[in-house]
């Protein structure tokens, strides 16, 4: 029974050793861990971990041959010029943006990389380690969604100013409102709600981006937009689907104040004699830019008598406009240039009899001036038949969030 026992226990103690020894390793042995993460930096999307990256601003009177200088080979230069100009003219580059080298970091004058900025988000990158290549891109961009709401105490330009709100954010939503609100006509007291995208670039703002709709609240009425695409591009509707836009924009250009209205007998400020004045003057500084009304054939441009430099354009058998006292015309227009309503043609001047910048805007019907103030315009097309679900779907989800803006 002894010798059993004996047994036994030896039986167990092979047993056993084996399985703590191998447990005991485990535990004593650490396990290996995660490989270590290798963060890798880019720059327009090229590995930069040994590398250096140089920025500059171009600046007046500089091109191309000018910036690559003193980093790239005369003939390369000269091959950039030519041979890529399908990829990006470099006539093209403007003074203020921004452009960017690459190159070793034992030799910051030999670029491996060049790269300009057209603008805010895209760029074209000169390739120039091996053979030329040349391409474009554009950096990541995040839209993120913000709303505001404001009060008009004095005019749409100074609430946004008094919020510190993107003056660009303002532009836009004149211009979606161009048709329909009369900005100089604004009360105190008038109100607006807007959802609206900021573009950022690796959490940096850049700009604003578009208004995804709005309630503009004045006069006891609300008007309300909302972006919806058709026919190619973006355009804004109220909430049954009818457009917002009509055949003439309200003003033919943004923050000014009215200084003389529509009159039958008006003091002239220079002649000091009663006439009429069959037009509106918008007092706004030289060199603001000014648009047409509507789309249409340039009639006119040129110096007439005391209007100074004075473009007309006739935009169908019955409407015509007139925009006098300019300082300088667009590139280009000349009379029977045709314009596209919102395009520029000219810029706020004090040319001829005038006693200061403004412009002598009037507006014809049949031959006889009528108010620009009081014009009606016929809207465009709504919102077609096939889209009205999509959009009624997009009015359905936005018009509450305006609605709660506080």
């Amino acid at each position: 029974m002894r010798k059993f026992y004996v047994l036994l226990i030896a039986i167990v103690v092979i047993i056993l050793v084996p399985v703590s020894y191998f447990f005991i390793i485990r535990k004593s042995t650490p396990l290996p861990g995660p490989r270590p993460l290798v963060v890798h930096h880019f720059a327009y999307r090229i590995n930069i971990d040994s590398l250096s990256v140089h920025y500059g601003e171009v600046e007046h009177n500089e091109n191309l041959s000018g910036l690559m200088a003193k980093l790239v080979p005369s003939q390369l230069i000269d091959r950039i010029s030519k041979d890529t100009r399908e990829v990006f003219d470099v006539r093209r580059i403007r003074v203020g943006n921004q452009y960017a080298w690459i190159s070793t970091k034992s030799d910051s004058l030999k670029a491996l990389y060049f790269i300009y900025e057209i603008n805010d988000f895209d760029y074209v990158v000169y390739d120039l380690r091996d053979s030329l290549k040349v391409y474009l891109d554009h950096k990541n961009v995040v839209k993120k969604i913000k709303t505001v709401s404001g009060t008009i105490y004095s005019s749409l330009w100074n609430t946004f100013a008094d919020k510190k709100l993107d003056i660009g954010l303002a532009m836009a939503m004149a211009d979606m409102y161009a048709w329909t609100i009369d900005f100089y006509a604004l009360q105190k007291g008038d109100q607006f709600k807007l959802i609206y995208e900021e573009m950022y670039v690796d959490d940096e703002f850049i700009k604003t981006g578009r208004i995804l709709a709005g309630v503009f609240s004045g006069g006891g009425k609300d008007f309300y937009a909302f972006g919806f695409e058709q026919e190619g591009r973006e355009r804004y509707f109220n909430a049954t689907g009818e457009s917002l836009e009509r055949s003439f924009l309200k003003a033919p250009l943004h923050f000014s104040r009215i200084s003389s209205r529509f009159s039958r007998a008006r003091m002239h400020p220079i002649l000091r004699i009663v006439r009429p004045h069959f037009g509106v003057d918008y007092s706004a500084p030289s060199g603001t830019p000014v648009v047409a009304l509507g789309d249409g054939r340039v009639s006119e441009a040129g110096w007439k008598g005391g209007y100074g430099r004075f473009i007309a354009i006739r935009h169908n058998s019955s409407y015509m406009t007139t925009y006098a006292h300019l300082s300088g015309f667009a590139q280009g227009l000349k009379q029977g240039s045709m314009v596209k309503q919102g395009q520029l043609i000219a810029f706020v001047g004090s040319s001829g009899l005038a006693t200061g910048p403004h412009l002598d805007f009037r507006v014809y019907k049949n031959g006889t001036p009528i108010d620009p103030l009081k014009m009606e315009s016929p809207p465009a097309n709504p919102v077609n038949t096939d889209k009205h679900a999509a959009f009624e779907a997009l009015v359905k989800k936005l018009k509450p969030e305006l609605d709660s803006i506080k």
